[in-house]
């Protein structure tokens, strides 16, 4: 597995920040190789993706969300084999600190080349920098969704509990 990690640091309050990031079908307008997300459910999404000419459709599930904090996911079935994180931390009033972190198997040559020279690494911080620049020029979200997910003491599932 690949792993890459990308920080950007953005002039709007955490909340607007993290509220943004909810709006998984807004991906495309910031995410270069994205070309649509549907949101299936309040823990499911599936993804279209074109990177390098390959073309690759697969659905991920939201494994955890705190408001705020941060929202990860884990790719379900399919081929495709990622997990990740977006965290959210306050830096003032104005200002918020995005990381982004993946986990990406590289499947063919050219992924795994792209991946050994660091393409993956250097898309996912354009991505972060073009998420700056979407959420600044905003202003604010295009919308929110504020519902908690995480995994329950007994059994292991999911929860949500919309705020």
């Amino acid at each position: 597995m690949n792993t890459v990690e990308a920080s950007v640091e953005v002039a709007v309050p955490i909340d607007t920040a993290y509220n943004q990031w909810t709006q998984f079908e807004s991906f495309p307008r910031f995410m270069s190789g994205v070309t649509e997300v549907r949101q299936l459910d309040d823990l499911h999404n599936h993804w279209v993706v074109e990177v390098g000419g390959v073309r690759r459709e697969f659905d991920t599930e939201i494994t955890e969300q705190r408001p705020d904090e941060r929202i990860s996911w884990t790719s379900v079935g399919g081929d495709v084999r990622q997990a990740g994180n977006v965290s959210f931390q306050r830096m003032d009033e104005t200002h918020t600190r995005v990381t982004v972190q993946l986990e990406w198997e590289p499947e063919g040559l050219a992924e795994k080349a792209g991946g050994a020279v660091g393409l993956d690494t250097w898309q996912v911080k354009t991505d972060a920098e073009r998420f700056k620049d979407f959420i600044e020029g905003r202003n604010t979200e295009t919308g929110a969704w504020r519902g908690e997910v995480g995994p329950q003491t007994e059994g292991g599932k999911t929860t949500q509990d919309p705020m």
